[in-house]
């Protein structure tokens, strides 16, 4: 764990460029992130639990800006072509919504997928169990509670469709 907690600081203080983009990627390999070939994280990248990251995979020519944060412990793939915007936040913990008196709520995990060609908008939130399908967009400040179908615009608080999402075709 204390082996992944470094090579993620280190590739979260990497200089912007060709070659920190590089470095960075092998960095937050050594950390435990699962990185499909041209994968493009600008950084930083927060993964927590800590010793969680080999729970987070990311398909080929994805992107990922800065800020993104992963809650790993039920894990995280995104697919192919994906688009992550700022200070995004995956997150795969809960807790059950009934309590017993004196204790504390029992923890609740379910993974996140996003499917290939997804453009996430900044600052959305997307909570445990969630399915983001192909080639859907979730606008910028949604907080994703349900599946969202594919090739669908879905945005506000929680997120509902606001409309389809043509897919262009040559």
């Amino acid at each position: 764990m204390w082996r992944e907690a470094i090579f993620l600081w280190l590739a979260n203080h990497l200089p912007q460029g060709r070659i920190g983009t590089r470095a960075r990627h092998e960095a937050l390999r050594w950390a435990g992130l699962k990185l499909s070939p041209k994968v493009i994280v600008m950084g930083p990248v927060r993964i927590t639990p800590p010793g969680t990251g080999g729970q987070v995979r990311i398909g080929s020519r994805s992107f990922l800006n800065t800020n993104v944060r992963f809650g790993g412990q039920g894990g995280v793939t995104i697919g192919r072509f994906a688009q992550i915007a700022p200070n995004v936040s995956f997150e795969t913990s809960s807790h059950e919504l009934a309590f017993e008196d004196g204790r504390s709520r029992a923890p609740v995990t379910a993974p996140v997928v996003v499917q290939d060609h997804v453009w996430i908008g900044t600052g959305a939130i997307i909570l445990p169990g969630v399915t983001i399908g192909r080639g859907a967009v979730v606008a910028a400040g949604a907080v994703v509670a349900r599946d969202v179908p594919p090739k669908t615009l879905v945005g506000g608080v929680p997120a509902r469709i606001l409309r389809n999402v043509d897919e262009l075709t040559a």
